[in-house]
Order: structure tokens, then sequence, then C-alpha cells
């Protein structure tokens, strides 16, 4: 069972929806945030959490002082879930959960966002996830940062020009991509 490594959720035990996905381990979430927190001000950042699963990477940056949060999970039980974990956290005033497919919200405009993680069913394969990076950039905030966790056996998808890849760590079968949104490459500014 996950749980908020830090900030004002801290301690809180976050329910797993079963059989509907994969949660980030804790271990991964904190190098995560070890990877943001030298490059980015996370403090009132809009975060778009795609795959939401448990809603924990989401989460997990509220309770660090983001400012919103929207998570997008196609499946139902997951989505009752991360609503769940939103009212553990009191995040209910900061966080929205939208029930339909990453590419269904991709498609329509929307608000922009600081910080988007994509965290998708390891299944996923390297040509439709380049296809979800490819739709990210008109939803990207200036100067954005995107978080891309992949299995380790996976095929490294194909970037946009509109986001550089600058760090790639790996923990067991997972493979971290920190990215930024490339300046007037596609980017909203």
């Amino acid at each position: 069972m996950p749980r908020i490594i830090a900030g004002d959720f801290r301690g809180r035990r976050l329910a797993t929806p079963a059989d509907a996905t994969r949660p980030t381990s804790d271990r991964v979430r904190e190098a995560i945030a070890s990877m943001l927190g030298a490059r980015m001000d996370i403090a009132d950042a809009r975060v778009l959490d795609l795959y939401a699963g448990t809603g924990a990477l989401a989460l997990e940056a509220l309770s660090r002082g983001a400012g919103s949060a929207v998570l997008v999970e196609s499946d139902r039980r997951a989505a009752a879930v991360v609503r769940e974990n939103i009212a553990v956290c009191g995040a209910q005033g900061r966080a929205r959960v939208v029930n339909r497919s990453v590419s269904s919200y991709l498609a329509a405009p929307g608000q922009l966002f600081d910080l988007v993680f994509a965290d998708p069913p390891y299944a996923l394969s390297a040509d439709e996830m380049s296809g979800v990076l490819a739709a990210l950039p008109p939803h990207l905030a200036e100067g954005a940062w995107v978080v891309l966790e992949r299995a380790s056996r996976s095929r490294e998808p194909r970037w946009p020009s509109s986001l550089e890849p600058v760090s790639v760590k790996t923990y067991g079968d997972t493979v971290v991509t920190l990215a930024t949104a490339v300046v007037g490459d596609g980017a909203a500014e």
C-alpha cells in the first residue's frame, strides 16, 4: 500500500484498486521528487497526472506544495479509488479526477500545466506513448516539466522536438525520464 512520503500529507496511506493499476513505488516517487527538486519550484505548480492509478504522484506533488492537480484515469474503479485517496489527504479543493482516456483528454483544449506525470501501463507500446508525448505540448506552460515512467524492458518512445529529455534514471524494472518543454517550439508561452 503506497503512502505519501513528505509534506502536508506525509504518512497518509493510499488505497490501491484491485488489479487495475501498478502503483509507483515509494522509492521511485522519492527519486522523482529529488530529480524535480533540483530543477523546479513546485510551489503552486499546476499538475497533470496521466494514467493516475492511485493518484500517488499528483498527491505527493500537492503534499509538497503544488497548487492544483488534474488526475486522468480511464478505469472507473481506479478513478473511484483516486477520489477516495484525494479525500484521505483532504485535497478535494485542489484536485480533480477526470474519468476518461488520456488520448481523449489530450485531444481537447484545456488548461496549461507546469508539471506532467505520465505513468502508463507497462503494456503500452513505445509508439502509443510517442503519440501521448506528441499531444502534450499544447497543454504545457512555459518551462514545464514532464516525468515519464516506463518498463526498463520497453523501448524508449520518440520525444517531440518541443520536449527535451534531460535525465534518465533506472530503478529496478522502472525507467524514469525527466524532460523539459523547449521554449518557443510548441509549448505554450
